[in-house]
């Protein structure tokens, strides 16, 4: 075959919101020191780190364009056939045409359906080997909306079993999932774990600051009038100020407020399998469990929120949620939150750069991951992320997270909005100072990230790629003869 010293990365979504594909890329560059070809879709910018560094060279496809509204019902089947069509051509076209030839083809699943079939039509053109990266299936993602009895279902599953055991080698995300590629689908797969990269980390008191400078006028800007993160903070919006909601500049010196709202961060796709309404419940519980515990009622909101701003520090802390990232059904959320009536919790959504995010996560006081997986074979990797800066997580429980989340060691697991609720009434007692509990778990944390994603990938990924390389050479060398 001749080394030709490339990979090409393909993903077929936005490669702004594909971390993991985004750190596979820089490993190939940095560690495996090949020159790397990103092939997927726009919408978000990548990680600087990936923007800056000149062996990797990202190439934007068209996407399939937006079904018109008023388009008559007996038209959309025929829309929806032509879109795997379009996708199908769209990556024949880059893989075969616009990038030079690689070395190797690493691919993200799901989507399974046309991108399996594209690359490997592509691989056996360019004389390239063929990896798969499994997240999840794409066929229990489709059933999400289809149900699992559904004929398009079935054939989609086909398809991903066939494609998928024709690659040269695979990499999962969790020991459950390589169980069940072995066992049910006859595929040998390395676990490559989700590891922090090493620009996630714990924020310094200066990173804190300048952050919520930049945000503050997002942080202050009233969701309504029952809303207890505006309340006083008129004024904290402008990045020269040298005071923010949870910061203070006196001098050349910078403080943490100490009647500071507890900082509580959840990043969501705001799609079906993600169940943000119990994180709303859960809002609603422990802003009525606090009142009644402080036998607070609604004449005394004016008079708590005038305290607070003035510095009182309270048992149980205002609670402030930012919730990142895009999706479907983020809209429908917002509107939920406008309705809801809070002496202690605000909400604010809000989407960050790359840079940005993990500064959110590293001056954050909890974690909250509301992912239930629609494999249950894959694991959340904005865990890992908030792990990496040390941040302690309230997740979800489903079949395989305890591979990720161990309970009272680096976070708690929850079943319901009142099983949340009682973990926030319960890790926040005292804040900022009198809180042990969320104190040990942010021990286990900081412990849990000091893995990096750099040692994770030379250990299991490199090697396979090496394999399938040298395999794939074996093979060629064969059917030459």
């Amino acid at each position: 075959m001749g080394k030709r010293g490339r990979a090409c990365v393909v993903v077929l979504g936005d490669i702004g919101r594909s971390p993991r594909m985004q750190y596979h890329a820089l490993s190939l560059a940095r560690q495996a020191s090949l020159q790397v070809d990103i092939v997927a879709y726009g919408g978000s910018e990548p990680h600087m780190a990936l923007r800056e560094n000149q062996s990797i060279h990202i190439h934007k496809m068209k996407q399939w364009p937006t079904i018109p509204q008023g388009l008559p019902k007996m038209l959309k089947p025929f829309m929806l056939l032509l879109k795997p069509l379009f996708q199908f051509l769209m990556l024949l076209w880059y893989l075969c045409v616009k990038i030079p030839p690689p070395d190797v083809f690493l691919v993200q699943n799901p989507p399974s359906v046309p991108t399996l079939v594209a690359v490997k039509w592509a691989s056996w053109l360019r004389n390239a080997k063929f990896i798969v990266d499994w997240h999840n299936f794409g066929y229990t993602l489709l059933a999400l909306s289809l149900g699992r009895n559904s004929r398009f279902v079935t054939v989609y599953r086909w398809f991903e079993r066939y494609y998928g055991k024709m690659a040269h080698g695979s990499l999962c995300v969790t020991r459950a999932m390589q169980h069940e590629l072995t066992q049910n689908w006859g595929i040998k797969a390395a676990v490559l774990y989700d590891q922090p990269p090493e620009f996630f980390h714990p924020a310094s008191l200066e990173e804190r600051h300048k952050l919520f400078c930049r945000l503050g006028k997002h942080i202050s800007e009233s969701q309504g009038v029952h809303d207890c993160a505006s309340h006083g903070a008129v004024g904290m919006g402008s990045p020269n100020l040298n005071e923010t909601l949870f910061t203070t500049m006196v001098a050349d010196d910078i403080f943490l407020k100490p009647n500071r709202p507890a900082l509580v961060v959840s990043s969501t796709s705001w799609t079906a399998d993600e169940d943000f309404g119990i994180l709303l419940e859960a809002a609603v519980m422990y802003d009525r469990r606090v009142a009644a515990i402080l036998n607070e009622d609604d004449s005394t909101v004016e008079v708590l929120w005038n305290e607070m701003s003035a510095g009182k520090q309270c048992l149980y802390p205002r609670l402030l949620f930012i919730i990142t990232g895009k999706g479907p059904e983020k809209e429908k959320y917002e509107e939920k939150i406008r309705r809801l009536h809070l002496k202690r919790v605000a909400f604010r959504t809000m989407w960050l750069s790359a840079e940005d995010y993990p500064l959110l996560l590293g001056s954050a006081d909890l974690g909250v991951c509301l992912h239930t997986s629609s494999s249950g074979l894959d694991l959340p990797m904005k865990v890992v992320d908030m792990f990496g800066c040390g941040l302690p997580v309230c997740a979800v429980a489903y079949s395989c997270i305890k591979e990720l989340v161990k309970v009272e060691k680096n976070g708690l697991l929850f079943s319901s909005s009142s099983e949340l609720a009682d973990e926030l009434l319960m890790l926040f007692k005292g804040f900022p100072e009198e809180c042990d509990a969320l104190k040990l778990l942010r021990n286990g944390a900081l412990e849990m990230g000091s893995s990096r994603w750099a040692t994770e990938w030379e250990e299991h990924a490199k090697p396979l790629i090496s394999e399938a390389s040298l395999l794939f050479s074996v093979q060629l060398s064969i059917s030459a003869l």
